[in-house]
């Protein structure tokens, strides 16, 4: 745990942090928010709260890093425009400690969206008159989002352009289905507002932060997904959902995507909806798009992806009376890749290389792609149960066997790619 924050950054944050969508969420239907470059937030529920507090040390390599609980305040400006601002829990500073604020905006600095570039603009002396058409403009603009993100909603699989004179953009402008959560949360706190507008947000670690494009799987995992606490019509609606997709009878279901395509600049998505209706072939055929580029097969990635998948396996096997119900795996990589590296013909390194890298037409010198990191996080955990929580009645003994299962079937699946590609 870092230092405490000392008084200037304390007041910092003091003043309310604006929430910002998070634009990298792929899946799931509770709404993620961004709280700076490496943290995100999300609605605290309680059994999801209760396990990032207690997991045991050797799962937490494969979870976000948890880092406390803010108070956020549903808010209006003049205008009508809808923000989220966060401020510390019950005048509480001891909940920074963990928390690297120092690039998130303060509420001082930055109190609307859609009007932000208006507020610039009065800053800049410019007339009343070009603010007000200024205005005009961005409303009609919101228009046609509003309608563009209809459109969305209603796409399982589509692709969105990133690239503009061949750089690769800084900020995304929207991911199709984080969108969708973060409108249907911010219509949800509306509604409630005249009875409630404190809420309490967990923070977490922003897992994609280390990456300049980054490409996100979200798999449901597991043979069950409903929590015991679930209503008869929850649970069958649940279990529905499981019989008739992937998760039957493998573990394992796509829950979204985000991929970046080489060729075209482009980023695909894929949402929950489609993944679905795959059959175990286009769960495998979804895998493949995954690691793919558009050009070629990210090859380089399967072999530290798997290793990671069997490490957690081997934590999760020793696990006793944990159940994962409705929780998701994330993989991740970086679309964006590393150069390649210079490597001298003498060196160790040419026995990892190719025939095709390592002939004597190249010279002195051979090149070999640099490592990409990758990364396997478990998040989701609002129906996770344990016997240490003491409280719930129901009580498993022994390993989640669903969880488990799917996981094995997903090592088998990607070893069957990689294995299939290198012949």
């Amino acid at each position: 745990m870092s230092p405490a924050f000392g008084a200037m950054e304390v007041e910092h944050y003091a003043k309310g942090v604006l929430l910002e969508p998070f634009l990298h969420q792929v899946g799931g239907h509770s709404c993620v928010l961004r709280f700076n470059d490496k943290t995100i937030c999300k609605p605290l529920i309680q059994r999801e709260h209760q396990f990032y507090e207690t997991l045991p040390t050797e799962i937490r390599r494969f979870t976000p890093q948890y880092k406390g609980v803010v108070s956020v305040s549903f808010e209006e400006d003049e205008d009508g425009n809808l923000c989220l601002i966060a401020y510390p829990l019950n005048g509480d500073q001891s909940n920074l400690e963990n928390v690297d604020n120092s690039d998130c905006e303060p509420k001082s600095k930055v109190s609307r969206w859609i009007n932000k570039k208006a507020v610039l603009l009065e800053n800049d002396n410019i007339t009343k008159e070009r603010v007000r058409q200024h205005r005009k403009e961005e409303k009609v603009k919101s228009h046609k989002l509003d309608d563009e993100f209809e459109w969305l909603k209603k796409s399982e699989v589509l692709y969105y352009s990133l690239e503009k004179k061949g750089h690769i953009s800084s900020q995304f402008k929207h991911n199709p289905w984080s969108m969708k959560c973060h409108q249907q949360h911010l219509q949800r706190m509306k509604e409630n507002a005249k009875h409630r507008n404190q809420y309490k947000f967990i923070l977490l670690e922003n897992l994609t932060s280390r990456y300049e494009v980054p490409c996100v799987l979200d798999l449901k995992m597991g043979t069950r997904q409903h929590g015991d606490d679930a209503s008869e019509e929850k649970k069958a609606n649940q279990i529905r959902k499981c019989q008739q997709s992937t998760s039957a009878v493998i573990g394992v279901r796509v829950c979204g995507m985000q991929v970046y395509q080489t060729g075209t600049g482009q980023l695909m998505f894929m949402n929950k909806y489609h993944g679905r209706k795959l059959s175990v072939q286009g769960f495998k055929e979804a895998l493949y798009q995954f690691f793919h580029n558009g050009k070629y097969l990210r090859r380089e990635l399967f072999d530290a992806v798997l290793k990671k998948l069997t490490e957690l396996k081997t934590v999760l096997e020793k696990q006793e009376s944990y159940r994962f119900y409705s929780s998701s795996l994330l993989i991740i990589y970086d679309g964006k890749e590393l150069p390649e590296v210079a490597v001298d013909s003498d060196s160790e390194y040419l026995e990892d290389l190719s025939e095709e890298s390592s002939d004597e037409s190249a010279g002195a010198y051979a090149y070999k792609p640099a490592t990409s990191t990758v990364d396997v996080r478990m998040i989701d955990f609002a129906h996770t149960t344990c016997k240490f929580y003491g409280e719930d009645s129901i009580v498993h003994e022994g390993q989640d066997t669903g969880y488990l299962f799917g996981l094995q079937n997903l090592i088998a699946i990607i070893k069957e790619i990689r294995d299939e590609s290198s012949e």
